[in-house]
């Protein structure tokens, strides 16, 4: 099926019946943190679908949300940095949801409040978490935040991504690109293989005869097959990947030397993609409910399995067999703020139904794809079925897949900020 806006918000849709609230002492208040794909689909759904019987608050310290997926077609030439930067006015005006700009910083669980950096607290019946990835410390030796502008992750997107696409427009002819790529689990498992293909793209018409090195500690990777098929079809020679039977896995850096250390050998580079391990967002942490990098989560709910009325979405939850991937995260909302709303105002509350795909964009129309539908059981969110792309398809069919994706970007983020 093909997805443009309407179809993606028609099958979106969550049915909602009127109930009276549960609570008699005023509106029940639930505060969202993060405003991603997960939190900022959460938030709407819940001011929409309660029709104003539930008070709530989005917490996000950025004005305009830059998206991480299609963020490496920014990087390739596809899209203009505009086309991925999102504000929040919609979802005050139009949804009553009371936008804060400021960080979370601190959760009383007993006392069910956020602190914000601002000095102001707020109470909250439900919590909901959305904080995206935060990085392992000391996870690439010779690397931490501070090396960022040198070497940069642009796994956040924006001013992260604005860099590392300049490093690579500025890079000397016949320069190298290195990748560090995470080990798993991360966010977005195609994602570091869409970017290579992203900055191949560019690097073949502007620098041809420049080189991509990938240093992996994975044995394999989502989409293998199909990027390998299209690296060599497309880019022949300019990309190398060194995975773990090769030194992949035990790899340091020097930021100031611009240098990949790979098992002993050390290669000089012209920009460094560092991509650390990951972990959930600092105030998942903050709250107590991690098991030191991710937030176990019931299957059923998203509910949290260290406090019932805290939610963890996205990629910063432990919840099973989804990847952690935007749309992931934005299936896992519509979940959790159902189930939120019939906690709080009586409402019917449905069985949960999970769903993913992942696109990457290999070349100029070559698209390829990955998805799943999910089901709960009580250990996890468990995959039913799936499918992927195959190797040798056409160029129609690749092309119509890249559309898709065009389509879905346009329907999940309307989903998302209204």
């Amino acid at each position: 099926m093909t997805l443009d806006r309407r179809t993606f918000l028609g099958t979106a849709a969550v049915a909602t019946l009127a109930a009276p609230m549960v609570r008699a002492q005023g509106k029940p208040k639930v505060v969202v943190i993060g405003g991603g794909a997960g939190g900022a689909t959460a938030a709407r759904y819940i001011a929409k679908d309660s029709d104003g019987a539930i008070d709530v608050t989005l917490v996000e310290p950025t004005r305009k949300y830059y998206t991480c997926f299609f963020s490496n077609l920014y990087i390739g030439g596809f899209r203009d940095l505009a086309s991925i930067g999102h504000t929040y006015g919609t979802l005050a005006s139009d949804y009553g949801i009371n936008v804060v700009h400021d960080w979370a910083v601190g959760v009383d669980r007993d006392a069910m409040t956020v602190t914000l950096t601002g000095g102001d607290t707020l109470p909250y019946d439900k919590l909901i978490l959305s904080p995206g990835i935060d990085f392992v410390d000391g996870a690439v030796p010779g690397w931490d935040i501070t090396a960022q502008n040198a070497m940069p992750h642009a796994y956040k997107a924006g001013s992260q991504s604005e860099l590392l696409k300049a490093q690579v427009e500025a890079m000397p002819e016949g320069g190298l690109y290195a990748m560090v790529a995470p080990p798993n689990p991360y966010r977005c498992p195609p994602g570091p293989y869409e970017r290579i293909s992203m900055v191949a793209h560019v690097l073949k018409q502007t620098n041809p005869s420049a080189k991509i090195l990938i240093v992996d500690p994975k044995q394999s990777f989502s989409k293998q097959a199909l990027f390998e098929e299209g690296w060599q079809k497309h880019y022949g020679g300019m990309v190398e990947r060194i995975g773990p039977d090769f030194g992949g896995a035990n790899v340091s850096v020097n930021p100031d030397e611009m240098t990949v250390d790979i098992d002993g050998a050390v290669e000089k580079v012209d920009v460094c993609n560092v991509i650390p391990a990951m972990k959930a967002g600092r105030i998942a942490e903050l709250a107590g409910v991690t098991d030191g990098n991710w937030a176990p989560v019931n299957a059923s709910d998203m509910s949290t399995k260290a406090d019932p009325d805290v939610y963890v979405l996205g990629d910063a939850s432990a919840q099973g067999d989804m990847p952690k991937s935007g749309f992931s995260a934005n299936s896992q909302a519509k979940v959790c703020a159902n189930a939120v709303r019939g906690a709080l105002t009586g409402s019917r509350v449905f069985p949960a139904k999970y769903a993913n795909t992942c696109w990457s964009l290999i070349d100029e129309n070559d698209g390829v794809k990955v998805g799943a539908t999910y089901e709960a059981t009580p250990d996890k969110i468990a995959k039913v079925d799936g499918f992927i792309s195959q190797t040798g398809e056409d160029a129609d069919l690749r092309k119509a897949t890249y559309e898709e994706s065009v389509g879905w970007y346009a329907g999940i983020t309307a989903d998302m900020f209204g």
